[in-house]
């Protein structure tokens, strides 16, 4: 019998996870970090205190902590995206603290106030994030329970327009849960429940939204009554805005909806058609509604009223020309002049004090966050991952859009809060189980597909080949 030469067996080299360049880039927003937080002592002529090393130190650790949690659970994650969010949190902590030195005055020391409340309200996110990321094996998990995430969305959205005034009123918008002590804003959480239930609804049922009607000036428009998801959209936001007074959830949600519904069906019919819902209930609400007239408004001439109800917009307005090119320095500018600052008007503050550069550099920075998240749903294999990772990205891209559009007055002004900046508990937890779940699912699309071993051949076949090796 005449032996075979064995083939050599090719032994592929793991690929590169690339968690060494996100420590990397998390070194580096740390050390930026650190060198703003700096710059704003200095110019305050506030005395570098252990308070300030015990505030980095804190920022090393939690972060330090979730890098862990990805390299140890989620391997092949991008690796742009908690390195991005962390530098974005970090200046918003910086400029939470810069808010606070102007609110104390000349006789404030050390760190204290918001921004004690904001780090304490990232270590809350980053736990979080990192129990999702350790806890989420896989996202297609979550399409299971699609129903029950658009129910517990559904009544996160609601309860707040079904409790007093006293307990769910906060700056004329009924959109909180107060508690003892602290607040909560569930409409941030609402958001992700109800994406993963469009993403969940449009998956299972795409041959109802695709089903061709009436063929219309080169669209096929849907059927009648293949309708209805949309129009239950439509009623749940106008429902938002009537009875919460929260037009910027409302605008969110929609949007949002509108915008997978695009993807998952590829057709410009459903767009027109929610972009004319869209248009009739902003004509109904500011023909009934005196808030939403009040809004337009300052939008349109704010300073009809620049003492009143336009006081806000203008305050913004002269931040931005007070800052011009390339601002006024951190902690050399008036932050403290724009009401809400720390909140709605985060971006204000840091147009004044890093100019159009330093703003058009932190935009970037969501851009980025933005882009990756959409490539992550180009690159994952199932259909539900690439709706859901989508509807993240274009759900953080609609709330910046309306952040920045209102705080420069491009469209009427909305009370969203920006992602990982701005002052807030419920907004800072909510966008960081966000990006735990992008997170998650980059991590299936970058992940490499094992190829499958040749099976072993079966003695039966092996003797085979000997008789015919004989003969």
């Amino acid at each position: 019998m005449t032996t075979q030469p064995q083939s050599p067996v090719t032994v592929m080299p793991p690929l590169p996870n690339r968690r060494n360049a996100e420590l990397l880039l998390l070194g580096f927003a740390a050390f930026i970090t650190a060198v703003a937080l700096l710059i704003v002592e200095a110019n305050q002529e506030q005395g570098l205190t252990w308070d300030l090393a015990r505030y980095i130190v804190g920022y090393l650790a939690l972060f330090a902590a979730a890098h862990l949690a990805v390299r140890r659970f989620a391997p092949y994650a991008d690796p742009l995206l908690l390195p991005v969010v962390a530098l974005l949190n970090g200046l918003g902590l910086v400029m939470i603290h810069r808010l606070d030195l102007a609110e104390a005055g000349p006789t404030a020391e050390g760190l204290g106030g918001s921004a004690n409340q904001q780090m304490l309200w990232t270590l809350v996110g980053v736990v979080a994030f990192s129990l999702v990321v350790i806890f989420l094996r896989d996202h297609r998990m979550l399409a299971r329970y699609g129903y029950i995430c658009g129910l517990t969305g559904l009544v996160l959205l609601v309860i707040p327009a079904l409790l007093p005034t006293r307990y769910s009123e906060q700056y004329g918008a009924k959109i909180w849960i107060q508690f003892p002590g602290f607040s909560i804003q569930p409409a941030e959480f609402s958001k992700i429940l109800l994406l993963i239930f469009f993403a969940a609804v449009l998956v299972a049922k795409r041959d109802l939204f695709t089903s061709a009607g009436k063929h219309f000036l080169g669209m096929d428009l849907p059927r009648p009554r293949d309708l209805a998801p949309l129009l239950l959209a439509w009623i749940a936001s106008v429902g938002v805005m009537i009875f919460e007074k929260d037009l910027g959830t409302s605008l969110l949600l929609y949007a949002s909806f509108l915008v997978l519904l695009y993807i998952a069906t590829e057709r410009l019919s459903w767009v027109i058609i929610g972009l004319a819902l869209f248009a009739v209930g902003s004509l109904v609400a500011y023909q009934i509604f005196g808030h939403v007239r009040v809004r337009v408004q300052n939008w349109l001439d704010p300073f009809a009223d620049p003492d009143g109800a336009g006081y806000q917009m203008v305050q913004s307005l002269f931040s931005f020309a007070t800052g011009g090119i390339f601002g006024t320095g951190l902690g050399n500018g008036q932050p403290g002049t724009v009401p809400a600052a720390s909140t709605d008007f985060i971006i204000a503050a840091i147009g004044e004090e890093l100019g159009l550069v330093g703003l058009a550099g932190v935009l970037m920075l969501y851009t980025i966050v933005i882009i990756r998240g959409l490539r992550t749903a180009i690159a994952v294999r199932d259909s539900f991952g690439k709706l859901l990772a989508a509807g993240l990205a274009s759900t953080l891209a609609i709330q910046l859009f309306i952040v920045v559009g209102g705080v420069t007055k491009l469209i009427p002004l909305t009370g969203l809060t920006t992602p990982w900046m701005s002052y807030g508990g419920s907004s800072l937890l909510a966008n960081y189980v966000l990006l735990a779940i992008l997170v998650r699912i980059s991590h299936a699309a970058r992940r490499p597909i094992t190829p499958a071993r040749p099976q072993n051949p079966t003695p039966i076949a092996t003797a085979s080949t000997e008789v015919i090796e004989k003969v």
